[in-house]
């Protein structure tokens, strides 16, 4: 369904090591979207991916200023936050029209969001949410692959992007790769409502045990 790596193994890993954050998922970020690429790549919507990536820019300049100024525990905090709202975007759809200001819009919010957090989709996928099935894929592919690579480069560039986050990043793309091919004959065995709701109640338990946990920390 999409809703593993943004809203539960973000949450999850900045509760484990969040000095790996953003970094390490923005790795999976990158790889992710390959699978997809590799057989719907010539569905692409180009205009909406230049329109997304050229709001994104200044979006993920923002981001890198966040990550570089907040605490470790702000940005963990940050982090169960936008779990919480993509939740919220999720389950409740909204209607929103795909223009170039629209999808510009959403880029700079995913830059804002993805480079601090890792968790930069909701927005444009909201925006897409209408359009067809596989044009929504690899459209959406490849603005993941692409924005990734864009964090990435600006978190190296104001030095937020550790090696440790870099190889860690890397191992993760392993179990990745095994999840996505045990998705496609699992799809045939579970029930999309059910397994949609389980995934947004697990973000929501992670996303408040992680403001918990944070909470905790910086109790005097």
């Amino acid at each position: 369904m999409g809703f593993g790596l943004g809203l539960v193994a973000v949450p999850v890993l900045t509760m484990i090591e969040p000095g790996l954050m953003p970094g390490a998922v923005q790795m999976v970020n990158l790889a992710m979207p390959l699978f997809t690429l590799a057989s719907e790549w010539r569905r692409v919507e180009w205009r909406g991916v230049g329109f997304a990536l050229l709001g994104r820019l200044p979006g993920s300049v923002i981001g890198a200023l966040i990550v570089v100024y907040t605490s470790i525990y702000a940005r963990s905090v940050f982090v169960a936050v936008m779990v919480v709202i993509a939740v919220l975007l999720t389950a409740r759809a909204m209607s929103v029209p795909r223009t170039g200001v629209t999808l510009a819009s959403a880029g700079f919010v995913s830059g804002i969001t993805g480079t601090a957090t890792g968790i930069g989709g909701p927005p444009v996928a909201l925006v897409y949410q209408s359009a067809e099935g596989p044009q929504i894929r690899a459209t959406l592919a490849m603005f993941f692959c692409l924005s990734a690579l864009q964090s990435l480069g600006i978190l190296a560039l104001v030095g937020e992007l550790p090696v440790q986050a870099v190889a860690a990043g890397a191992t993760l793309v392993v179990p990745m790769a095994l999840g996505f091919l045990a998705s496609g004959p699992l799809r045939r065995y579970l029930d999309g409502g059910r397994a949609r709701m389980a995934v947004l109640v697990v973000a929501t338990a992670s996303a408040l045990s992680l403001i918990a946990q944070n909470v905790v920390i910086g109790l005097p």
